[in-house]
C-alpha cells in the first residue's frame, strides 16, 4: 500500500515537472540541456560488455568512491563504469576527471516507469549505491532483474532510521533487498540490522581514501605560490551566516597577524554576491575566484565560487573551519581537509558526522569552537606532519579492504 501511495504521489509530481524543472534550471539546480537524462532521454550510449554501475547523490558521494571507480577504469575485464548522481555539482566535478570509460548520467526519478526503462537500457551488472540513497522503485527493480545490490559505505543515522521505522514493514522490504552493505560506522552497523539488511560488513568510511583527480594549471600555480607568502585560514562548506563567522574571525586575526588573507568556501557558490556584499558591510575587502585577479595584494577575503576546487586550498591550508556546524546543520565532513594535515575547527552542531570527529579528536585533530574569539584563538599556522602520516595509512588501508571486498561481487558476483 505505501509504494502505491509513494509512486502515486511521484504521478502527480511528474504532472508539475515542466515548471519545477524550469524554476530548478534558473536557479541553476539543473542542467539546462542534460535534464531529460533524468527522465530516461540518455545521452551517453550503453555498449556491449560488463558494465559496473555506481550511484551516489552528490559531490562528497562521488568524490569518496573515485579512487575506486579509478582502480575499476584500467580493469580489462569491465567494459563501462556508469557513475548516477542528483546534482548539477557533482556532474560539473566529473567532467574534469579523465577516465578511460566511465561515464556520467543524472539518476532517473524513482517512478516504476523510468526506473524500469533505466534498467532495460543500462543492465549493469553490478548496482552500488552508496551512503543512504535508498530508491525503493529501483531497488525492486533491480531485485526483479537478479543483480546484485551493494550499499557501499552505508550511512543510517538515528534520524534517517527515526523516519523509516515509521514505516517499518515498507521499510523492511525495501532494505530486505540489499544484498551486501558496506557500512562506514557501528551506528550504521546497528540501525541496518534493525532495518533488516542481512549481509553487513564494516571496511570503514571512504571518505578517509585520499585521491588525486585535478590538475593544477600554469594560472593556477601561479596563484596558489602567492597564497603560500601569507598565513591563511579556510573556512569551507560555509552556509548563510557562517561567511560572516569566518569574517569576524579575520578582523580578530587582522589585530595579530599582518598578512593574512581567510579563503571561505560556501557550500553553495549561487550566494557570492550576497556574501560579498555582507563582508564589505565590515569594511573588508573581499574577491572572488571567478573574478580571475591574479594579484592578492590587499586582500582580506578570498571566496572560492567554482565547483571541486576545494582540495586545491586544502593542499596549502594550516587551519579549516567546517560550516554547517555553527547553524544548525549537522556540520559537513571535515577528512578531506584533516587528510592535508590542517587542523580542523567546528562549532557545537556535528551530528552527522560525530564519528569522524571523535576519531579526529583522539588524533588531536579538530577542536569545538563557538564564537569568532574562541576560533581566532585556536588558528594555528603550522601543519603537523606525523598527523598526515596518520591519515595516509588509514586512507591506505580502507581502500585495499573496500576494492579486496568489491572484488568478490564484481568478478564473482554475489
Amino acid at each position: 500500500m505505501i509504494f502505491f501511495i509513494y509512486q502515486f504521489l511521484l504521478s502527480i509530481i511528474l504532472c508539475f515537472s515542466p515548471i519545477i524543472i524550469i524554476v530548478r534550471i534558473f536557479k541553476n539546480k539543473e542542467d539546462k540541456f542534460r535534464f531529460k537524462e533524468k527522465f530516461c532521454f540518455f545521452s551517453k550510449k550503453r555498449g556491449n560488455g560488463k558494465l559496473i554501475w555506481f550511484h551516489g547523490s552528490s559531490v562528497g558521494e562521488i568524490l569518496s568512491v573515485i579512487p575506486v571507480i579509478k582502480k575499476y577504469d584500467n580493469d580489462k575485464s569491465i567494459s563501462k563504469i556508469l557513475i548516477t548522481s542528483s546534482t548539477v555539482s557533482s556532474s560539473k566535478i566529473l567532467e574534469k576527471i579523465k577516465f578511460k570509460k566511465t561515464i556520467h548520467q543524472f539518476y532517473p526519478i524513482d517512478h516504476v516507469f523510468f526506473s524500469k526503462k533505466f534498467l532495460n537500457y543500462w543492465k549493469p551488472d553490478v548496482a552500488i549505491f552508496l551512503e543512504s540513497e535508498i530508491w525503493p522503485s529501483m531497488f525492486k527493480f533491480i531485485k526483479n532483474r537478479n543483480t546484485p545490490l551493494i550499499l557501499l559505505n552505508a550511512r543510517i543515522t538515528k534520524k534517517s532510521f527515526d523516519r523509516w521505522n515509521k514505516i517499518k514493514k515498507f521499510s523492511y522490504s525495501i532494505f530486505s533487498l540489499v544484498d551486501k552493505a558496506y557500512s562506514q560506522n557501528l551506528e550504521t552497523n546497528y540501525y541496518l540490522k534493525k532495518l533488516n539488511v542481512k549481509n553487513i560488513m564494516s571496511i570503514g568510511n571512504l571518505k578517509f581514501i585520499e585521491h588525486d583527480s585535478f590538475e593544477t594549471n600554469q594560472t593556477d600555480q601561479k596563484l596558489f605560490s602567492q597564497f603560500r607568502k601569507y598565513k591563511t585560514f579556510v573556512a569551507a562548506s560555509t552556509h548563510n551566516t557562517e561567511e560572516l563567522f569566518a569574517a569576524k574571525t579575520h578582523i580578530l586575526l587582522k589585530k595579530k597577524v599582518k598578512n593574512i588573507i581567510t579563503i571561505i568556501i560556501p557550500r553553495h557558490i549561487n550566494r557570492v554576491n550576497q556574501i560579498i556584499s555582507q563582508i564589505n558591510e565590515l569594511g573588508l575587502n573581499a574577491i572572488s575566484r571567478r573574478s580571475n585577479k591574479k594579484k592578492l595584494n590587499n586582500i582580506d577575503i578570498y571566496i572560492v565560487d567554482t565547483f571541486g576546487e576545494s582540495k586545491k586550498f586544502y593542499k596549502f591550508a594550516t587551519t579549516v573551519f567546517l560550516g554547517g556546524s555553527i547553524i544548525k546543520r549537522g556540520g559537513q565532513n571535515p577528512l578531506e581537509p584533516a587528510r592535508f594535515g590542517a587542523k580542523i575547527l567546528h562549532g557545537p552542531n556535528i551530528d552527522n558526522f560525530r564519528d569522524v570527529y571523535k576519531y579526529l579528536n583522539q588524533l588531536k585533530i579538530s577542536s569545538s569552537i563557538n564564537t569568532p574569539q574562541q576560533c581566532a584563538n585556536s588558528i594555528i599556522f603550522k601543519k603537523n606532519m606525523k598527523k598526515v602520516k596518520k591519515m595516509k595509512y588509514l586512507s591506505t588501508t580502507i581502500l585495499k579492504k573496500t576494492l579486496n571486498e568489491l572484488d568478490k561481487s564484481i568478478h564473482n558476483e554475489i
